[in-house]
């Protein structure tokens, strides 16, 4: 019998872009803006909804304002346990990208995973971190110290992979090994230099792993913070790279697909991209480049 899940992405602008604003402000607005997004994918049955890279505010990273700093929470924390009761409440579980706050002066672009009753399952931490023109991520994000964990829901085993981390392979393929049914990629990109790559990479993904990929994005554009346009196309792929599901490029979206989880035993069977690794040969692979 098919494993059918239904799977689920919110892509959404910044509902709130005054430079005048608290943080605090401009959180709660993004927050109350997908609430009721949120709520629609649990009416229409969605099961594993996924969110856009740190939903809860603007996408902060193209300057060096200090009180960004603020953003950040721990993880679990006051926005994993507001939205613990809507998860429990459409029996949804959701991946939720947030700003997390470690310790004092030590913060990670991260993604907390709850399950379909609410609880709390883990963290994702973004291990790839640029620092390239027009953004300063480095400044605000230590990069992940957590590998490539992957997370058991009710519906399926998932995995989270964020933004700038979808250039590289080898976390792709460990998320795979980890047991990765459907990988996440909660997103912040605008339009320019990568978009050719939005929809060449992680389908290429899916197919080396054979698995499901889910990505978002954000739309709109976030002055002051003047970072571009972010051009949505939100969009959900098979483990063959088809895809499934795609959003527009500058509307509030929710981006919905059913994932035939038993297609990825069918498609591993064919292309035998596992059996036929040759770990031994990588050693290079992990030498430090002088």
């Amino acid at each position: 019998m098919p494993r059918i899940v239904k799977v689920g992405l919110i892509q959404a602008s910044n509902p709130l872009n005054d430079p005048d604003a608290t943080v605090q402000e401009i959180q709660e607005a993004a927050l109350e803006k997908h609430i009721p997004m949120i709520e629609q994918a649990g009416e229409q049955g969605v099961q594993i909804l996924g969110l856009q890279e740190i939903f809860n505010g603007p996408y902060f990273c193209p300057g060096q304002d200090k009180r960004w700093y603020d953003a950040a929470e721990p993880i679990p924390g006051p926005t994993t346990d507001r939205l613990a009761p809507i998860c429990a409440k459409y029996q949804m579980a959701m991946v939720v990208p947030l700003y997390e706050r470690a310790m004092a002066g030590v913060y990670y672009n991260s993604a907390a995973v709850l399950d379909a009753d609410g609880s709390y399952l883990g963290v994702y931490r973004k291990n790839h971190i640029p620092h390239t023109s027009g953004f300063w991520e480095k400044y605000f994000f230590k990069p992940g110290n957590l590998g490539y964990p992957t997370f058991q829901t009710r519906y399926g085993r998932v995995g989270v992979y964020i933004c700038y981390d979808r250039h590289f392979p080898e976390g792709a393929r460990l998320l795979g090994l980890n047991g990765a049914e459907i990988v996440f990629n909660p997103s912040a990109t605008v339009a320019g230099l990568s978009q050719y790559l939005w929809e060449l990479e992680q389908p290429a993904h899916a197919v080396a792993n054979g698995y499901f990929m889910a990505a978002s994005n954000r739309v709109g554009t976030e002055a002051p913070w003047d970072l571009g346009r972010f051009y949505g196309t939100s969009y959900i792929c098979d483990p063959r790279g088809a895809f499934l599901a795609k959003g527009s490029e500058d509307q509030d979206e929710l981006v919905v697909a059913d994932c035939d989880l038993d297609e990825i035993e069918e498609v591993r069977k064919t292309w035998q991209f596992f059996r036929d690794r040759r770990p031994d040969t990588y050693d290079d692979m992990v030498k430090q480049l002088p």
